[in-house]
């Protein structure tokens, strides 16, 4: 299974746009790990792949766990996804005790935040934690150019996609 990682899009339209073309063409399933801002961020994921989210520190739309419901699942603040026999949590980082606390844990093969814009691959005694970086990221902010990600669950590679 190949499982599509993206977060902090806030509201960026075409980099959205070059996030669900890449996981159309590559992903079975796409993980949100929050800070979409607004519902029109979220109606571009409406494809044909599964789709999970996590709410961010700037999702505070009201409107925006009902656009998630009407084609994916909202996870709420944090949620727990078996995926192909491996076990995911998903939260989108606003504390780091929490996201290291889960890492530290072994209770994942997958840790999957978001939330500080900085690209993160790292394997911990058996789980991997994956921060994608931020979409928001602006070419003079520095800091990684926004990505997905994929990953092979059976293989378990894990590949940064540039979107421009």
């Amino acid at each position: 299974m190949h499982v599509g990682v993206i977060s902090d899009t806030h509201d960026n339209l075409d980099v959205v746009s070059s996030a669900v073309d890449l996981f159309a063409a590559e992903a079975d399933t796409v993980i949100h790990c929050g800070d979409f801002v607004a519902p029109f961020s979220v109606t571009p994921f409406d494809d044909d792949f599964e789709f999970y989210a996590v709410r961010g520190n700037n999702d505070g739309e009201w409107m925006l766990h009902e656009t998630i419901q009407s084609f994916g699942t909202d996870l709420g603040e944090m949620g727990e996804l078996t995926l192909d026999d491996q076990s995911f949590a998903v939260y989108h980082g606003t504390s780091q005790p929490i996201v290291d606390a889960l890492v530290a844990c072994g209770s994942y093969e997958y840790v999957l935040h978001g939330h500080t814009h900085q690209r993160v691959h790292e394997e911990v005694d058996g789980t991997v934690r994956i921060n994608p970086g931020g979409i928001a990221i602006t070419p003079d902010s520095g800091g990684d150019p926004p990505a997905g990600v994929i990953i092979d669950t059976e293989s378990g590679e894990v590949t940064f996609h540039d979107l421009k």
